[in-house]
């Protein structure tokens, strides 16, 4: 997947529930973000597995596979921006190239 587009907070913003930015759109995922990041499930179409880990889901809370990336919250089963749920989403990180 070609990457182009440069991390910004105003673009991305962090979860309030977990430590991961939310990346609407797969074709918008920043070329220099190198923490974890929720993108929607149609990834799995355009996953790489030499580009990028799959972390985890965020259904059902990530079934105890997510401890490690919650900040403290009372919801953990979507990822929330601002109060706000959203949609679940898949958790990944870009894989460092050598």
């Amino acid at each position: 997947m070609i990457l182009w587009k440069l991390y910004s907070p105003e673009d991305y913003p962090q979860y309030d529930n977990y430590n991961a930015i939310e990346v609407s759109k797969v074709v918008e995922i920043p070329m220099d973000w190198d923490g974890a990041m929720g993108v929607p499930i149609t990834f799995l179409n355009k996953h790489n597995p030499e580009q990028f880990e799959i972390i985890w889901t965020t259904d059902r809370g990530g079934d105890g596979m997510l401890e490690h990336m919650k900040l403290p919250h009372e919801r953990y089963d979507a990822p929330v921006i601002d109060g706000q749920g959203k949609y679940k989403r898949i958790f990944i990180r870009r894989r460092m190239v050598e």
